[in-house]
């Protein structure tokens, strides 16, 4: 097999993207139908505010993937690495570029066994990040990819490849597979609050943007977790021209589950029914061209009342600004009386 991804160090395809991001394009390309993946292996990048439940997602979409018999190879890129903890009943598996620093310091290669791990035909792995306060995760993020080809990544044998992203697209770390066409198509995790609307729309911006410089990845969808049936989350979906590719309820089982570090994503469980129709979603969903919300479009999907959306900008003055010290000040200006 090999894994449609420009290389990240030699020239080739990145250097041609790269010129093209360079050189900002002045057509549009809004006109294009770009046709659904055909090549075997699918690579999906999965984008979320942090905390929305991308890890819960993932993990149980995973395992029931493999229960479906697909090959499923899932990465965690977010600097937390906690992408596999559920998949691993808690356990933090060594990530790659921790394990790649100690290998070094020690003189020795770093091997698939050292980093990834395996449960329930998944097969899985985190990035890892620089330690707090001392390096950029963006950057950590393009390290770790370069250690992946190092170990073969474009030789691996899988149906799909899950890439868990942080949301923050304006890293370019977290952005790369949306700037460098790594993966395919987008999956977008959200509830039904502002804050993540606000990063799914950020990532939909994105994807809008470097689609405008001739990139071809789309977004297939959102998922809509811990929905408590308000509405907002379906709403945007449809404003941005989105399907909804599941709801996973607001529901107690569920949190009491997630926090024991147990898999439901598997047909043993009630809720498998869930995420085997979410893995279906996700084989067969086109990356579709999405049309982003400006701040006003954003907090129009919600109640003026609970936003603050319906208040009007009072510009300030030079004086409030001085505050204290708002006295006026004597002038130096001449005045001649006049005759």
């Amino acid at each position: 097999m090999t894994l449609d991804i420009p290389n990240l160090k030699d020239g080739g395809t990145i250097s041609d993207f790269d010129r093209r991001l360079r050189d900002e394009a002045n057509e549009d390309f809004a006109d294009i139908v770009h046709d659904e993946p055909t090549s075997k292996t699918q690579i999906i990048a999965i984008y979320g505010k942090g905390g929305i439940g991308k890890s819960f997602t993932l993990a149980n979409l995973s395992h029931m993937m493999a229960e479906q018999g697909k090959r499923v190879l899932l990465i965690g890129c977010d600097p937390k690495s906690d992408t596999t903890s559920l998949l691993f009943g808690g356990k933090a598996c060594p990530t790659i570029i921790e394990t790649s620093t100690r290998k070094k310091l020690a003189g020795e290669e770093v091997k698939i066994g050292d980093v990834c791990f395996k449960r329930g035909g998944v097969f899985a792995m985190e990035l890892g990040g620089p330690e707090v306060g001392r390096g950029c995760g963006g950057r950590g993020i393009i390290h770790g990819f370069e250690l992946l080809e190092k170990l073969g990544f474009h030789d691996w044998d899988f149906d799909y490849v899950l890439l868990d992203f942080l949301g923050d697209v304006v890293c370019g770390g977290f952005g790369l597979p949306i700037a460098r066409d790594m993966a395919q198509k987008v999956i977008l995790v959200a509830s039904n609050d502002l804050q993540s609307l606000y990063v799914a729309n950020n990532v939909c911006s994105a994807v809008e943007y470097f689609r405008k410089l001739g990139g071809n990845v789309g977004v297939a969808g959102l998922v809509i977790n811990k929905d408590d049936g308000s509405g907002e989350a379906a709403a945007f979906a449809e404003a941005v021209k989105i399907p909804v590719l599941a709801s996973i309820p607001q529901d107690d089982d569920l949190r009491k589950k997630s926090a024991n570090y147990q898999i439901v994503g598997t047909f043993e469980s009630q809720w498998g029914p869930l995420f085997a129709a979410l893995g279906d979603e996700v084989a067969v969903a086109p990356p579709v061209r999405p049309t982003p919300l400006d701040q006003d479009g954003l907090l129009d999907l919600f109640d003026a009342s609970q936003t603050g959306g319906d208040f009007v900008l009072e510009p300030a003055t030079d004086m409030d600004m001085r505050g204290k010290n708002a006295a006026p000040a004597e002038s130096l200006e001449v005045i001649y009386d006049t005759v």
